[in-house]
């Protein structure tokens, strides 16, 4: 898929020469769980700066694009377990009701406002598999940052306000993978990252959770600009 990266890349920096210079071009690559959509992210980000460093001539920043997962807008355990049905809200965590979209949107929205010579970084929050919680103001987006990846499952849905949020996006990436290689991909990360102690309990929660979720994003999704085919295994990640 090397191509198809290198292609990704260079159209958000076309986006980029095509937009104002106070404005930062804002990319939401969505999929469902187990479409392999963080690795995505992430490539196309580091070719993104590869082929901007490439181009310059005289510059002192080292990068033009940043990525923000939307993983740090997680619910904190205290606030699933204050809920009224706890039990369900663990474990139903990932599903759109155990995030912040409102945190999220907010985030976006100073993202959408112009660049000045006054502009400072901007910090989202990121999330600790150790704890299982966000980390508040923990990835720094710098003024000079003028792409931006952001990556989640829920970043096209066509209710609000997930919305609002696709609706500040410059284009929607999404991730397409078939279902059973997604289900295989989840299996194999829980059992790797300690959400499930064997393959039985991981294909429990694959079926009753997370691919519950992505039947749903499928069903609830906006059109995209983008549909990248996930074909490719090796460094997956969600």
């Amino acid at each position: 898929m090397d191509a198809t990266f290198d292609e990704l890349a260079g159209h958000a920096l076309d986006l980029l020469n095509n937009a104002p210079p106070d404005q930062r071009i804002l990319i939401a690559v969505s999929g469902i769980p187990g479409s392999g959509k963080t690795t995505l992210g992430n490539v196309v980000l580091d070719k993104i700066n590869q082929q901007w460093t490439a181009l310059q001539t005289t510059t002192t920043a080292s990068r033009i694009a940043a990525f923000i997962p939307m993983d740090g807008f997680h619910l904190t355990r205290a606030s699933l377990a204050a809920m009224p049905n706890p039990e369900e809200a663990f474990a139903r965590r990932g599903a759109p009701f155990t995030f912040d979209p409102q945190s999220l949107l907010a985030l976006v929205q100073e993202l959408r406002k112009p660049l000045t010579a006054d502009s400072r970084p901007i910090y989202a929050p990121s999330f600790d598999h150790a704890k299982k919680d966000p980390v508040e103001n923990d990835i720094e987006v710098l003024p000079t940052d003028r792409v931006l990846i952001i990556e989640g499952n829920y970043l096209h849905l066509d209710e609000e306000p997930w919305s609002a949020i696709a609706g500040l996006m410059d284009e929607l990436w999404f991730v397409r993978v078939d279902r059973d290689i997604a289900r295989r991909r989840i299996i194999k990360r829980h059992i790797k990252v300690g959400i499930a102690k064997d393959e039985q309990e991981a294909a429990k929660r694959a079926d009753e959770n997370d691919l519950v979720n992505g039947d749903y994003i499928i069903a609830h999704s906006l059109t995209p600009h983008r549909v990248i085919i996930s074909i490719q295994d090796n460094n997956y990640s969600d």
